[in-house]
């Protein structure tokens, strides 16, 4: 929890100083060309997260969920810490934008397994009946991490001068966030492996090849990796548009200060803490098929109104209402994730299944999703467009999960509380 919140908090910390990023790093004669320049540079990260979440995947399924974990926290702080360090344009010219691309690119790599991993762990040290519950926790992490980024983000605007904030105050959240390594370290390190890794047979697999071992996988689970694309896309789409690209809508569309859209994202943290564990209580008792596809219809159909409300009469009062409400569909929505994604799979796959389907859906929905909203609300003109994205985004998620379902679905009890039927629910999917 303390890994996936960190992660988090060093992508919304970049989300709400984007405007200021882009001032410092890639100055440029059009405003537009600058953040779009600073959207490209966070959608760097998730480009190359399926790459690190394979490779890590692979590790943790190998070597166990303990020591991936405290490899991928140092990472994550030492990326955070460069991010927070690394000297401005007007210093040292184009070194400065490059430096944040490495940044962004190791903490791509590092964040790539590390819901994947601490999802598995998770499910897998839960008792029967309880691993959707369980698998909450990784989402409270991020709703704490939305929290805490939301409320020092505007401890830091309320506080200090524009001027102070492009000198040195943007940096303060990016140095405070790689404290929390040596913690997560030391924490980490010290934990024992989850029971069903433990009893896990290494050696079966170990003598075969990798090519076999990857075509083996993915006829194994091919179907699952489609499903679990489909669970994710729609809840990562509204996740970075309703917090990531926030910030940047509030000021750029609907003129109104940042501080308006901090001040609902803390509430909406706060909220988060308790709607995560309650929405993986109701998938544990109804099913997390069934909630999917009630609440992904639901909030398809409220999306367009809820923003129409936004539009037609910018307000902080009106930003606000609509903030909670999209809280609440997304903390429903989203709650069951980690859970629905790690059982899946099998033991022996599952970091890697949740790792390789969730960066898949997070890099093309989420990561993407700030700079394809700005490019085509440039374009339109229209400040609907997230709207229509995450329309589009719910539309992708219902075909997905519909076409893999071929079978038994997770709603059937004996597949959400054992161990034993796991495998056949991941080779029948969703």
């Amino acid at each position: 929890m303390l890994g996936n919140g960190l992660e988090w908090f060093d992508f919304l910390i970049y989300g709400y100083f984007s405007k200021i990023i882009a001032q410092v790093f890639f100055p440029a004669n059009s405003g537009f060309v600058s953040i779009m320049l600073t959207f490209a540079t966070f959608a760097v990260g998730f480009v190359v997260r399926p790459l690190g979440g394979i490779l890590l995947g692979i590790y943790a399924d190998r070597a166990g969920r303990s020591r991936a974990l405290s490899l991928l926290i140092v990472a994550m702080a030492a990326s955070t810490l460069l991010m927070g360090l690394a000297p401005g344009y007007a210093r040292i010219g184009l070194a400065a934008p490059a430096l944040v691309v490495l940044a962004r690119v190791l903490q791509g790599l590092s964040a790539g397994g590390q819901f994947a991993t601490a999802s598995a762990m998770l499910v897998e040290y839960a008792p029967p009946g309880q691993k959707m519950l369980y698998g909450s926790f990784n989402m409270c992490a991020q709703a704490f991490a939305l929290l805490l980024s939301s409320g020092v983000s505007y401890v830091l605007t309320a506080c200090l001068t524009h001027a102070e904030l492009i000198a040195w105050g943007w940096r303060l959240p990016f140095l405070f966030g790689a404290l929390a390594g040596p913690l997560g370290f030391y924490i980490r390190h010290h934990v024992a492996e989850s029971p069903e890794f433990s009893t896990l047979d290494q050696d079966k697999d170990a003598a075969l090849p990798p090519r076999t071992r990857v075509t083996r996988f993915f006829r194994a689970n091919g179907r699952a990796v489609i499903c679990a694309i489909g669970i994710i896309a729609i809840g990562t789409a509204t996740n970075y548009v309703w917090h990531s690209y926030l910030a940047v809508y509030v000021e750029r569309q609907l003129h109104l200060p940042l501080s308006a859209a901090l001040r609902g994202a803390f509430v909406s943290g706060v909220l988060n803490l308790f709607l995560f564990p309650l929405s993986g209580r109701l998938a544990d008792r109804y099913g997390p098929y069934r909630i999917f596809y009630l609440v992904t219809i639901a909030w398809m159909a409220c999306v367009y109104p809820l923003f129409w409300f936004i539009v037609t009469a910018p307000s902080p009062k009106r930003l606000f209402i609509a903030q909670i409400v999209a809280t609440v569909f997304l903390a429903v929505m989203s709650g069951s994730h980690p859970g629905v994604l790690a059982t899946l799979f099998p033991v022996r796959n599952r970091s890697s299944g949740v790792a390789l389907a969730y960066n898949i859906a997070v890099t093309l929905f989420g990561g993407l999703a700030p700079l394809t909203i700005t490019g085509l609300t440039h374009l339109s003109g229209s400040s609907l467009t997230p709207a229509y994205y995450l329309m589009v985004a719910g539309l992708i998620s219902l075909t997905l999960v519909f076409a893999s379902r071929t079978g038994t679905h997770l709603d059937a009890p004996d597949v959400r509380d054992t161990g034993q039927n796991r495998h056949s629910a991941a080779n029948q999917s969703l």
